[in-house]
């Protein structure tokens, strides 16, 4: 195995451990893709926010798009479902370029399913395919059957969401599995990056149909722990003591929560975005993560929204405790504006004042 090369046999803790140890050249890295179409390398990245404004992991994908195409050119394709209102925004239709991609767009049209193949209009310019949800429509009581079948998550007739990330999620392990196939004795050497649990049931049913490709599972923010923060749970103090199936179940996101922590479990790496979010892995979906792969750039903003809820409750206890003088100091503030305002009928004084944290 030369240098910077990997083996289909390693498994995902030595994988781990190899990629921690190489020494990338960052000139050799940016080249567009030529070295990864040398090595018939290919990376899909999945997420329902492809070329779909919904949250935040929207403006991360644009946002690290350019990096990725710097890296791997054409070899670099994102997944997402088809909205038709914003892909007539913000997609150019394009034809398939390559064998491969244009036997698996076929097959896929000749199974009754819509596909569209274009470019995303960002930095980058990154190669997109896009799953019509409503053409697949008809197969979702028999995906779901299978998905039950195989996994034991059901998933209720009333949630539109869920049921329709089934059926993107079978649409995109269909579609990875027919492109590694497309030509015998060719077979790519694919890694897909999926995000949150919306695209959870693609690498589920990749893993379980044994499609050959190296999966990436990655959690933002847990789906547990915002819900659990949203109703006033304090989260990080009580991380190991939490009954996740009964908490799940009492929030009515069980199957969704399932969905999850199969992706998180079952994914060749398991990856999240910060410390904090990898702590709640551990706990909620009881999985740590392999890497910490921070959004990075200048998206820090996304982080997850219950992160800053339970730091700031967590700070504001330490400027409690420990700015007593501080505390002191803004009570003579009050008092003297008081006095202010009765004696001279002055307007109020604001002040605005730092504290460094004490370490």
């Amino acid at each position: 195995m030369t240098q910077n090369s990997f083996s289909r046999k390693l498994s995902s803790s030595r994988l781990v451990k190899q990629f921690a140890e190489l020494n990338f050249d960052e000139d050799d890295a940016n080249d567009q893709g030529f070295r990864a179409k040398a090595e018939n390398r290919i990376v899909f990245e999945c997420s329902w926010e492809v070329a779909n404004k919904v949250g935040g992991i929207y403006t991360v994908l644009r946002t690290k798009a350019p990096v990725s195409t710097d890296e791997l050119g054409d070899q670099y394709c994102m997944l997402g479902p088809y909205n038709e209102q914003q892909v007539k925004l913000e997609v150019e239709v394009i034809e398939p370029e390559t064998a491969h991609m244009k036997y698996t767009l076929e097959q896929m049209t000749n199974w009754g399913f819509k596909v569209v193949y274009g470019r995303w209009l960002i930095d980058g310019y990154p190669k997109v395919v896009l799953f019509d949800i409503g053409s697949a429509a008809w197969k979702l009581d028999a995906w779901k059957h299978e998905l039950f079948e195989k996994s034991n998550i059901g998933v209720p007739y009333y949630d539109k969401e869920s049921n329709d990330c089934i059926i993107f999620g079978f649409l995109v392990a269909i579609f990875l599995k027919t492109f590694v196939e497309a030509e015998e004795g060719a077979e790519p050497f694919v890694a897909a990056h999926f995000h949150e649990w919306q695209a959870g049931v693609g690498l589920i049913m990749s893993r379980f149909w044994q499609t050959r490709i190296a999966t990436v599972f990655t959690t933002h923010a847990t789906l547990l722990g915002r819900h659990l923060c949203a109703a006033g749970a304090d989260l990080y103090h009580n991380l190991d003591k939490f009954d996740v199936d009964h908490e799940a179940g009492e929030k009515q996101i069980y199957h969704r929560y399932c969905l999850e922590r199969a992706a998180a479990g079952m994914s060749h790496i398991f990856t999240t975005v910060s410390e904090i979010t990898g702590l709640e892995s551990k706990y909620l979906l009881k999985r740590e993560p392999d890497l910490l792969t921070p959004n990075g750039l200048n998206v820090v903003k996304f982080a997850a929204l219950h992160e800053f809820q339970n730091l700031h409750a967590k700070n504001k206890k330490k400027f409690m405790i420990f700015n007593k003088g501080g505390d002191m100091f803004i009570e003579s503030l009050a008092r003297l504006n008081h006095l202010l305002k009765s004696f001279f009928k002055a307007s109020d004084s604001v002040k605005a004042y730092v504290f460094e944290e004490s370490h």
